[in-house]
């Protein structure tokens, strides 16, 4: 079973979001389409700017809480390594 670490944004240099999932479509779906109250409801953020696939859910949570204890500039060059225009990425998932 697959699961993903995956970053939403507000725009870019905007917000971040920090999650994970098993079902990274139905997941980005939800907060694109405001079903999930919390953090990314309430600061609009809904843009896919980073996302990356691991073996378990136990991997995914791990570099989750690793990842969400980074400073933002470390998060911001992840997303930029892969990511350059902050593109919202759910064009390539969602197809």
């Amino acid at each position: 079973m697959s699961a993903f670490l995956y970053i939403l944004a507000s725009k870019a240099n905007g917000t971040l979001y920090v999650g994970v999932s098993n079902n990274l479509l139905r997941r980005v779906y939800e907060h694109r389409e405001n079903m999930v109250d919390g953090f990314t409801k309430k600061y609009g953020v809904k843009r896919l700017v980073y996302y990356e696939e691991h073996e378990t859910m136990p991997l995914a949570i791990q570099r989750e809480k690793n990842v969400k204890h980074w400073v933002r500039k470390w998060k911001i060059e992840l997303i930029e390594k892969n990511n350059p225009d902050w593109a919202d990425l759910w064009e390539e998932i969602g197809l």
